[in-house]
């Protein structure tokens, strides 16, 4: 696939249509789909060598995201043709820039007819419309709003989150900002001079950008994390890091394009595989950043989006490279299967009608078939052998690292003493962190 067309398809992420260009994406995006699902050659063209469970995922994932770009469509048409922008004003929800966006389609302007009106360039429009205007001035945006009819309001609300930030941190213990600064600095978060109250600051405004995330993955289990502090700063570090690098060198995902995940699991097999799994992401664009955790936080690794990217944080607080590609393909079956259910909120906090638990017990099963297929896995010798040379000829056999065969035994066996010598132990955070 070319960078032109991964970019055609990337704002199609936002679940809404807004221009004719965008229009044209949605439907060719929503024949490609129909050709695929409407016969197993064609489900086997973009997800060819994956596992028959994983495929059933995704087939999933497709008819669900077909109906989404089906009603966005038929929005952005209603709007635009009738004047009946009620559907797509639903769509794009409480975002300023979007209503202005629709606001212009239900009156039937063009960008043209709106810059025109306005006295600027169609161009200026087009920049506008581009960032959904999250670029223009606060004057600005109220000539436009006033042109199109669009009521500005404000609400002071009780909510403790837009209360100013010194109710948002208003549980922030000085322990905890100690200790979020001694870690901070000895990692380079920032410099050697930030203040106690500058950290509260940068803590609070966090939590107003991001939310309070409900979940995050801890090993195989998850934990509630909504109200850790820790979490928040670290959370922070991460989403800076990730900016900084798309910054430098962009990036577009597409949960569509997904064949080359029966290489990324192959990669397990070289000593390098972590690093090697960094970059495979990163070219097929999803960004791994690890990144130890604050002590105390005790959690492996988390997802969400950057814009349209998915993040994936990784605490690599367990140095197994067992735990380390499980982890990895459970954040990756978020970016896959809920890029729109769960992951666009950050962090897997519930969306709809889908429960995190339901989210979370999907990105295991995608995890666990992608690492080994459940056929392979149940007509296997090696999972009730108990010597080494059977597990390892096994995991040799299907292309992957024998501590990750390892790994699942140990689980399924409930028996942690097993094979402790066999996952790989202090193997995977040099490789991506360095000494800490």
């Amino acid at each position: 696939m070319t960078t032109t067309k991964k970019l055609s398809t990337s704002r199609l992420m936002n679940g809404i249509v807004l221009n004719e260009k965008e229009l044209r994406d949605a439907k060719a995006r929503v024949a490609k789909l129909a050709d695929a699902l409407s016969s197993e050659s064609g489900i086997t063209q973009l997800v060819s060598n994956l596992p028959p469970e994983v495929v059933t995922q995704v087939t999933k994932m497709m008819k669900s995201e077909r109906v989404r770009l089906l009603s966005a469509i038929e929005a952005f048409e209603n709007a635009k043709g009738g004047g009946d922008a009620s559907s797509l004003l639903k769509q794009s929800g409480t975002d300023p820039g979007v209503t202005l966006i629709v606001a212009r389609i239900a009156k039937g302007y063009s960008q043209k007819d709106l810059a025109w009106r306005l006295g600027v360039k169609e161009q200026q429009i087009q920049r506008y419309e581009a960032d959904r205007y999250s670029s223009i001035s606060l004057k600005n945006y109220a000539r436009v709003a006033a042109l199109l009819g669009v009521q500005m309001t404000a609400t002071i609300t009780e909510n403790p989150s837009f209360r100013g930030l010194d109710a948002v941190i208003a549980d922030v213990t000085r322990e905890d900002i100690r200790k979020i600064l001694k870690h901070g600095r000895s990692r380079g978060w920032f410099a050697a001079e930030m203040s106690e109250a500058q950290l509260r600051q940068y803590i609070a405004e966090n939590r107003i950008e991001f939310g309070s995330p409900s979940l995050l993955r801890t090993g195989l289990n998850v934990t509630d994390h909504s109200e850790d502090v820790l979490l928040h700063a670290w959370r922070a570090r991460v989403a800076t890091r990730a900016r900084e690098e798309l910054s430098l060198q962009p990036a577009t995902f597409d949960p569509l394009e997904i064949n080359w995940l029966s290489e990324l699991v192959r990669l397990s097999a070289f000593s390098d595989g972590p690093i090697r799994a960094r970059e495979a992401l990163r070219e097929n664009g999803i960004l791994l950043i690890a990144e130890p955790q604050i002590p105390g936080l005790a959690i492996d690794g988390a997802a969400f989006l950057e814009g349209n990217v998915p993040v994936i944080g990784m605490t690599i607080r367990k140095d197994t490279i067992d735990n380390f590609w499980f982890t990895l393909l459970h954040e990756i079956a978020h970016a896959v299967l809920h890029h729109r259910t769960g992951l666009a909120t950050g962090f897997f906090d519930q969306l709809e009608s889908v429960s995190t638990d339901e989210q979370e017990a999907e990105a295991d099963s995608f995890a666990a078939n992608i690492l080994i297929p459940e056929e392979k896995w149940r007509r296997s010798t090696a999972r009730i052998a108990n010597s080494a040379d059977v597990i390892e000829k096994f995991a040799k056999e299907i292309g992957i690292h024998p501590a990750i065969v390892f790994g699942r035994i140990r689980k399924e066996r409930d028996n942690y003493a097993l094979f402790s010598n066999k996952i790989g132990a202090n193997t995977v955070r040099e490789q991506l962190v360095g000494p800490v």
